[in-house]
């Protein structure tokens, strides 16, 4: 089943797109403006991002920069009553792989989706990432122990791939916070402290690896 994240501020239309996109058994989550698309996108990745432009609290070029500066491969298809060269030229340039015009057909707007995941499903095997006896594919989200595979969320994910990527290295709170729980620091840090203790569990197999919290300052990975 293809997971799309639908953020279109029409509301009539999105639930059009949303129905007709359920009707071909999608998974739809269907959100009003680029905060919510954005707070929907770091909870759970999905396959495809179909994003509007115009949109208020945040446009849909806000969202697709936010977006590409923790993913570089879930595709991003813009909806667009815009479809001058400059803004199909910034689209792209923001990391976007397509974009439909409106109005559109709807059968041309799930084809292009089904184009968008399938691209989205070519996986590398070298993107995975060795942490001691585990492997991380940060594309699934699946973090893997032999034959045991556990599946990540997309903060997750995320937070355990920084942490290896900066082992050894304390990662500031703020930081992760910042990145993850956009900049929210009371109730988000008890989160933050809720998926560390996750990660732990998850990685308690390999005894060489260990995150150890760096009282008032972040979170270290400890690893040969």
């Amino acid at each position: 089943m293809i997971d799309v994240l639908l953020v279109e501020d029409e509301e009539k239309l999105g639930r059009i797109v949303s129905d007709s996109l359920r009707a071909r058994k999608f998974r739809v989550r269907h959100c009003l403006d680029g905060v919510q698309g954005w707070k929907s996108f770091q909870l759970s990745k999905p396959d495809v991002v179909v994003l509007d432009i115009m949109m208020p609290r945040m446009d849909g070029f806000a969202l697709a920069e936010k977006i590409r500066a923790c993913d570089g491969a879930v595709p991003l298809l813009f909806l667009t009553a815009r479809a001058s060269v400059t803004d199909v030229l910034a689209g792209f340039n923001l990391g976007g792989n397509d974009y439909v015009k409106k109005p559109f057909h709807m059968d041309e707007l799930i084809a292009r989706v089904i184009a968008l995941a399938k691209m989205r499903n070519k996986y590398n095997p070298t993107d995975c990432i060795p942490i001691g006896k585990y492997i991380l594919n940060p594309i699934k989200q699946v973090l893997t122990l032999g034959d045991h595979h556990i599946h990540l969320s997309f903060r997750e994910s995320e937070l355990l791939r920084r942490l290896v990527e900066r082992r050894n290295a304390v990662v500031p709170r703020r930081e992760i916070l910042f990145e993850f729980w956009d900049g929210e620091q009371m109730s988000s840090g008890r989160s933050l402290d809720v998926f560390v203790s996750r990660l732990r569990k998850y990685l308690k197999e390999d005894p060489d690896i260990r995150i150890v919290n760096v009282r008032h300052v972040g979170y270290q990975m400890k690893m040969p």
